[in-house]
C-alpha cells in the first residue's frame, strides 16, 4: 500500500436539483451522490498565500484514483468533516501517463457554500 492509499479519504458528489416552489419559481437542494475515494490537500504554500490574496481560490488538490472523472465546477463533500469543495480544474488535464504502475488523476478545487 503507497503513502497516497493512506490519505484517502471518502467523499461524495453532491448533486444539485431545482424543486418547483408552487409560484413559478424553483428551490434548489443538494443531495449526497456516490461515494469516492480522494486525497484531499491543503496548499498553504507561500505562493498559494499571496495568490489567494490576489483573488485565486484554488488552494486544494485533489487526488483520485483514475477513472472518477472530476469536472470542473462539479460539488463534492469530504464526508469527515462536511467540507464542501468546488472543482477548479478537469482530472483529464492531469494524469498519471498509461503505462505507469500507478493510476491517479488530479484536479485543485475551492471551498464552497452551499446557498
Amino acid at each position: 500500500m503507497s503513502l497516497i492509499d493512506y490519505a484517502m479519504e471518502t467523499c461524495v458528489f453532491i448533486t444539485q436539483k431545482h424543486i418547483p416552489d408552487g409560484y413559478g419559481g424553483y428551490t434548489t437542494t443538494y443531495e449526497d451522490g456516490a461515494e469516492f475515494s480522494a486525497a484531499v490537500t491543503y496548499n498553504n504554500s507561500l505562493e498559494a498565500m499571496v495568490a489567494a490574496k490576489q483573488g485565486v481560490t484554488s488552494l486544494y488538490t485533489i487526488t483520485t484514483a483514475k477513472g472518477v472523472g472530476l469536472k470542473y465546477y462539479e460539488l463534492i463533500k469530504r464526508k469527515k468533516d462536511g467540507k464542501v469543495l468546488r472543482i477548479t480544474s478537469n482530472a483529464d488535464d492531469k494524469q498519471t501517463p498509461t503505462p505507469a504502475s500507478f493510476a491517479y488523476e488530479q484536479v485543485t478545487a475551492e471551498e464552497y457554500v452551499l446557498s
